[in-house]
């Protein structure tokens, strides 16, 4: 009733063949996504800097820089200059949420520190955007 099938899948001549590009591993991917998402924590920290100085923003934005480095291998994040300008409000609600990824991110990665760091930037960030 049915014909048998005569070529080879394309899985499988796709499974066979050599790539001709690198392939990351899960680590990897993981560890470009938690920079990604500290990266962003640390832009919105330092426009909150500009707009409310404080030692504790000082502290966090020295901190997330340090984990961005050690993620990427050594390369520094590039700092914006941050205008001053602003809801601060809006800033900690985006910091929370931006932390909230990281954290969740660091979590799968199975990386303590940064965990911890973004869970204290999430607290942070949740009392200084309710008060």
């Amino acid at each position: 009733m049915y014909e048998p099938i005569r070529t080879k899948s394309v899985h499988s001549t796709m499974a066979d063949a050599p790539t001709d590009f690198p392939h990351r591993s899960r680590e990897e991917e993981l560890d470009i996504q938690l920079a990604g998402h500290l990266s962003a924590l640390l832009a919105v920290t330092d426009e909150l800097r500009a707009l409310e100085p404080s030692t504790d923003l000082d502290t966090a934005a020295e901190r997330l820089a340090e984990q961005v480095t050690r993620l990427r291998g050594g390369g520094t994040p590039v700092r914006a200059v941050a205008s001053g300008a602003g809801d601060a409000a809006a800033l900690h609600e985006r910091a929370h949420a931006l932390a909230g990824r990281a954290l969740v991110v660091a979590a799968s990665r199975a990386d303590t520190a940064v965990a911890i760091l973004a869970a204290e930037r999430m607290d942070a960030h949740a009392l200084s955007s309710v008060g």
